[in-house]
């Protein structure tokens, strides 16, 4: 496989920003001519780091390299800070990673390189805030992708949260989101946003709207995780939602986890 690193301004992020790209090479016994001529467009995968992560995090730590050459896919890995793939109109001069992603990122990708815009060819996966990254975009523009692998991730009840209770740190994730509900305008807005995922698929189930096939991976002593992700699974059967649940003993929150979860993700996706 060939990786790229590419470094450029991004009008939405308002800085130079870095993404990895993984590109399936050229075969032994064919010719460069015959190869990069011959007008193939690959599948992609859009792939998501979590906190404190950056576009080098799943090329580093486990072995997608390896994984995309056998499968002849594309990969591309972004960087997105801590934003949690949202909009932060006051970071710095503006930090639109949410809009950045859609609006800039994958048309750039599919422009520039060799890569299927069709939705039966795009996939998305990502690890913990990369999760709840990959869920949200899948949620948002069921049109774009045919699956998605939310990896140690899990959908919040959002008309759930206790006020009182987030206020006081006891709710999980509770300053993260206290920070996402400020930049958002307040509790009503959030739960009306693009941000809330559980909302979000109760509407497009109840309208009978399309959404991609969904893989929610966990490992099982990944407590936190593993505990909002069973409040969630009886909802998603009961409203009849299209997803599996893939439950791993003996893994927490973890790279060894990771690496074998995203094998199980490129099965899931039947590449």
């Amino acid at each position: 496989m060939s990786l790229m690193k590419l470094n450029f301004e991004s009008g939405y992020l308002k800085s130079n920003f870095e993404i990895s790209i993984i590109m399936p090479d050229r075969p032994h016994g064919a010719t460069p001519r015959e190869f990069y001529e011959s007008g193939k467009k690959y599948r992609v995968l859009w792939l998501l780091h979590g906190t404190f992560g950056d576009h080098t995090d799943w090329s580093r730590k486990s072995n997608i390299e390896l994984y995309a050459c056998e499968k002849d896919l594309a990969v591309v890995m972004p960087s997105a800070l801590n934003s949690n793939y949202s909009n932060w109109d006051k970071a710095t001069m503006g930090f639109a990673m949410y809009d950045y992603f859609t609006e800039e990122l994958m048309p750039m990708v599919y422009n520039w390189l060799p890569v299927s815009e069709a939705r039966e060819d795009n996939f998305i996966a990502g690890l913990s805030m990369g999760g709840r990254g990959a869920l949200k975009f899948a949620v948002n523009y069921p049109e774009k992708f045919a699956a998605a692998a939310i990896l140690s991730a899990s959908p919040i009840n959002l008309d759930g949260i206790d006020g009182e209770a987030l206020a006081k740190g006891e709710e999980p994730f509770s300053a993260r989101l206290r920070d996402m509900i400020e930049n958002a305008g307040g509790i009503d807005a959030f739960v009306n946003s693009n941000e809330d995922a559980w909302g979000i698929i109760n509407g497009r189930i109840a309208r009978r709207e399309r959404l991609p096939r969904l893989l929610f991976a966990c490992g099982k002593d990944d407590a936190r995780v593993y505990i909002n992700l069973m409040k969630f699974q009886p909802h998603a059967e009961a409203i009849g939602l299209n997803a599996e649940f893939w439950i791993v003993d003996g893994y927490a929150h973890e790279w060894r986890f990771w690496d074998l979860a995203i094998q199980h993700a490129l099965k899931f996706f039947n590449l």
